[in-house]
């Protein structure tokens, strides 16, 4: 169903609080044990879940690619938004990010992404991870990241948290999202699209247009995308830079 059915323009701020405590919880039990094998090299998944391991993966190259053609990484800060279990922080600390701040909501995440750093030797003084929901982060990044995060936000939540990231931003910004198709509105909703009937969270598909408008009205202009794809996964990559 198109993103205007599944955003109520009446939702309180009760109603939006109920929600995030929603997927905070999910995240540190059920979602975290799923999620956390998804992300990893775990031969413990399903078919669906592979995949979308591969199509998540292929978001985070295409970052790290992104990022290594603008080059002097040590010289520049990074703002790693909703960071799961290190996906992308890890890799980018260690193709000699200056420093990475990585949060998410989920306390269960944050831990495992922190023991993923202890492991790889990867100091704390160039990767720090907290946890944190997106509307209470601050400060200023060169780059902030928020890959595969806006889907837990409905159309216009997620433009809101485009300004708001684009306004820690100092010169690029990165998002990703699942993107509004006519493929995809004909499934049951995009949940369908993620494994095991425990998954209790909404997911949104949002349209590109309203992003891209966002980012403009902060300052910032499109330069790359791509759509990530395989099967179960779809993401539009949007590479936005401040504008002169």
């Amino acid at each position: 169903m198109p993103p205007e059915q599944l955003l109520d323009p009446s939702q309180t701020q009760d109603a939006k609080a109920a929600e995030k405590a929603e997927v905070q919880a999910y995240f540190n039990s059920t979602g975290f044990e799923r999620w956390n094998r998804i992300y990893s090299e775990s031969e413990a998944v399903n078919r669906v879940q592979r995949n979308i391991r591969i199509g998540h993966q292929k978001t985070v190259d295409n970052v790290l690619v992104w990022l290594q053609e603008q080059g002097d990484l040590a010289n520049r800060t990074f703002c790693d938004a909703g960071c799961g279990v290190g996906s992308l922080s890890l890799p980018l600390a260690q193709v000699g990010a200056g420093h990475v701040d990585a949060s998410d909501l989920s306390e269960a995440m944050v831990a495992e992404a922190g023991r993923r750093a202890t492991e790889a030797g990867i100091p704390s003084e160039r990767l720090r991870f907290t946890a944190s929901d997106l509307e209470s982060l601050s400060g200023r990044y060169d780059t902030v990241i928020c890959l595969d995060v806006f889907i837990h936000y409905p159309q216009a939540p997620a433009e809101e948290m485009v300004r708001h990231l684009a306004a820690m931003a100092e010169r690029h910004l990165i998002v990703s999202f699942a993107p509004y198709t006519p493929l995809l509105a004909l499934l049951k909703g995009i949940g369908q699209l993620f494994p095991g009937p425990s998954k209790t969270t909404r997911a949104y598909t949002l349209r590109e247009a309203g992003i891209v408008a966002a980012a403009a009205e902060a300052g910032f202009v499109l330069k790359r995308r791509s759509l990530n794809q395989a099967p179960f996964y779809f993401s539009r990559l949007l590479a936005f830079e401040k504008a002169a």
